[in-house]
């Protein structure tokens, strides 16, 4: 694949309108719509050589807010070494990219969460049947506790203490359990606004899940994209908690720690040691964490491991997959999603996320078998 440019933009991130009925077998999209989105042209004979300059048309994906500055760069160096090529990508959640994938409404989905067992069964008309899905990581971040406390500059906050936070059982800044977490800091008599997504999200689940293994005493509920309580203040979108956490006061939230900001964000706890987030400490808790049982040869979602107590690794993370058709029905839109996928596959596609969204670059063994993976897009 050629080398991509960062040089001069042209992004087109849009919001598309998302389908509102739940990921069946039965909620497939009409011929009309399957038309419209594999209205797509290919110049020339070299189509899956990102880069040459062959490639025209325009690639629908949808999925993960978290990963939404990464997208912004990977589509402008995309758009820039192929100037024939839009790309749209809408960050409307994970839950919602996936359903736009299986429903037929894009190409390609980014999720924070991994294909469940009922999705690995679904069909979608972009594919064809029996190909199978691939589901490769293209984006390694920690998630970041964000909080916003007049006169407190930093915290370290207990799996615990997290979990009775946002289920609502801690409600003040200066409760004894968040004090015992940060001896000397001087906490207000003030009222907690904890912050949580009001759509279905993989950074919920990530968030839920490291609780649940961590704490689970306090955090009883099942892991799951939809935020399992009903205390706090809902925000849809990685955007709408970090702008409800900026905007309100003595807020806290969690989202992609790429879009922290200048908010404040927590140490957790990792063995005896508070640890601050770090892409090196996200890579390292994906280096060490093993594979889901039972996948496909094109399937590479992994099990994070969110116990570990190695003070250079830092478990509350995400692990973001694009997830499309081995095979795709229309082989133009293949040639498409292969060259796009390769990117971002690729050390320059990991370089320019990094550099862009600060996440942690995949590299080695993990990203030459998701390259090998992606170069067999059809």
């Amino acid at each position: 694949m050629s080398e991509f440019r960062s040089g001069e933009e042209k992004l087109n991130i849009v919001t598309q309108p998302t389908k509102g009925t739940s990921i069946t077998m039965s909620n497939i999209a009409k011929a009309a719509s399957i038309a419209a989105i594999a209205a797509l042209t290919l110049a020339g004979c070299a189509a899956n050589e990102g880069g040459s300059g062959s490639l025209t048309g325009t690639l629908n994906g949808a999925g993960a807010s978290s990963a939404g500055s990464a997208q912004e760069a990977w589509i402008a160096a995309f758009q820039t070494a192929n100037g024939g090529v839009t790309v749209n990508y809408d960050p409307s959640g994970s839950g919602a990219g996936r359903e736009s994938f299986f429903s037929g409404a894009v190409q390609f989905a980014g999720t924070d969460s991994s294909l469940s067992d009922e999705e690995l069964a679904l069909t979608s008309p972009q594919c064809v049947a029996d190909a199978g899905f691939f589901e490769v990581p293209v984006y390694v971040s920690p998630i970041a506790v964000i909080f916003n406390v007049d006169g407190v500059d930093a915290l370290n906050l207990a799996p615990a203490t997290i979990a009775g936070i946002f289920k609502g059982d801690i409600t003040n800044w200066n409760d004894a359990a968040i004090a015992a977490d940060n001896p000397g800091v001087t906490l207000p008599d003030l009222a907690i606004t904890a912050v949580h997504r009001s759509d279905d999200s993989g950074t919920t689940k990530n968030f839920s899940d490291y609780l649940s293994k961590n704490a689970s005493a306090v955090w009883d509920a099942e892991v799951g994209d939809a935020f399992p309580y009903s205390a706090g203040e809902g925000a849809s979108g990685t955007s709408g908690v970090v702008d409800a956490v900026t905007n309100g006061i003595g807020t806290i939230g969690y989202a992609d720690a790429s879009k922290a900001g200048d908010l404040g964000t927590a140490s957790i706890k990792v063995g005896d040691a508070w640890v601050a987030h770090t892409p090196e400490g996200a890579a390292n808790v994906v280096a060490l964490s093993p594979r889901i049982d039972g996948r496909s040869a094109t399937d590479m979602a992994v099990a994070i491991d969110r116990t570990l107590t190695d003070s250079t690794a830092y478990p509350l993370v995400l692990v973001s997959y694009l997830i499309g058709c081995n095979d795709y029905q229309d082989d133009v839109v293949g040639a498409l999603v292969k060259a796009y996928a390769s990117y971002l596959t690729s050390a320059d596609g990991q370089s320019t996320a990094a550099t862009s969204a600060g996440s942690a670059p995949i590299s080695g063994a993990v990203l030459d078998e998701a390259a090998s993976i992606t170069a067999a897009i059809k």
